[in-house]
C-alpha cells in the first residue's frame, strides 16, 4: 500500500455512512439504540452517517468506533469500509434503489 493519502477522503466517509446506514437499517435498529450498545452517542453516530464531524469537515472515526459498531450490527469492519479501490461511492440515490 502506497503511503499516498485517500484521494478523496470526504466521499469515502460518505461511502462509510452510506453502508452504516444500510447495515442498521437490516438491523432494524434505531440510531440512538445503535450509537449507545457501541459506546457513542447518538450524535456521533448522526455525524458518522453523514460522513460528517462537524460542518464541512469529513469523518474520520477510530478504528474503535468501527469496530464497536461492526460488532454490535454482527459484522465484520471490513463490511462497513469502502474498499480503497472504488472510484464513485454509493450516492443517496443508489441507495434508495437498493
Amino acid at each position: 500500500m502506497s503511503d499516498e493519502p485517500i484521494e478523496d477522503w470526504d466521499a469515502y466517509v460518505l461511502d462509510f455512512g452510506i453502508r452504516l446506514h444500510r447495515a442498521r437499517t437490516e438491523a432494524a435498529m434505531t440510531q440512538e439504540d445503535l450509537a449507545h450498545a457501541a459506546g457513542i452517542t447518538r450524535s456521533h453516530y448522526q455525524q458518522l452517517e453523514k460522513g460528517l464531524s462537524r460542518p464541512g469537515k469529513a469523518a474520520n472515526p477510530s478504528l474503535r468506533t468501527i469496530a464497536g459498531l461492526a460488532s454490535v450490527l454482527g459484522l465484520q469492519p471490513h463490511d462497513l469500509i469502502p474498499h480503497l479501490g472504488d472510484q464513485h461511492p454509493q450516492t443517496d440515490q443508489n441507495r434508495a434503489a437498493s
